[in-house]
């Protein structure tokens, strides 16, 4: 990790080690293409043999009550960022534009504020990084991860459409 002043700004800038990403990704159980770009890790993952969905779930529907009340990560659905980490989420699509349930890509950031903090207010390095990364990519198969409002990522498990009128 280093740090980097530009006038009166100061960044971290995290030395993501690739192959380190890739064990994780596989120890959790994804198939993976990973892009590793000058600001930021792009991850494509994919839990093809999965029967169930990706456990991404609206926050704010009643229904998915218990998995709200067990969830450690929420996504802002405006924005895509996962709360308290360098990392932000998307859904990948198919052609008719659905939400693929199998399937999501990740960005971690490798630039961040010097005043960036992760849960418990710890301060970031590269090993709290791929612990959170692992942590989360586990909460997506096996404990959930709440969507907060918003209407750009959308969820996979649940209810996944809005309540409606039946009359």
């Amino acid at each position: 990790m280093q740090v980097l002043k530009a006038g009166e700004h100061k960044l971290l800038l995290l030395e993501l080690d690739t192959e380190f990403i890739e064990n994780i990704a596989r120890q959790a159980g994804f198939e993976f293409r990973l892009d590793d770009q000058t600001r930021r890790v792009v991850l494509d993952l994919n839990a093809q043999g999965r029967q169930a969905p990706l456990l991404l779930f609206d926050a704010a529907d009643p229904a998915n009550l218990g998995w709200f009340s067990r969830c450690q990560f929420y996504v802002d659905g405006l924005s895509g960022a996962v709360l308290q980490t360098p990392i932000q989420l998307a859904n990948q699509r198919d052609r008719a534009g659905r939400a693929l349930p199998h399937a999501i890509r990740l960005q971690i950031n490798k630039e961040l504020p010097a005043s960036f903090r992760l849960p418990n207010k710890a301060p970031v390095t590269e090993q709290m990084v791929y612990s959170v990364l692992y942590n989360f990519l586990n909460a997506l198969l096996n404990t959930g991860v709440g969507v907060c409002g918003g209407s750009v990522v959308k969820p996979l498990a649940g209810r996944t459409e809005p309540p409606g009128n039946r009359n």
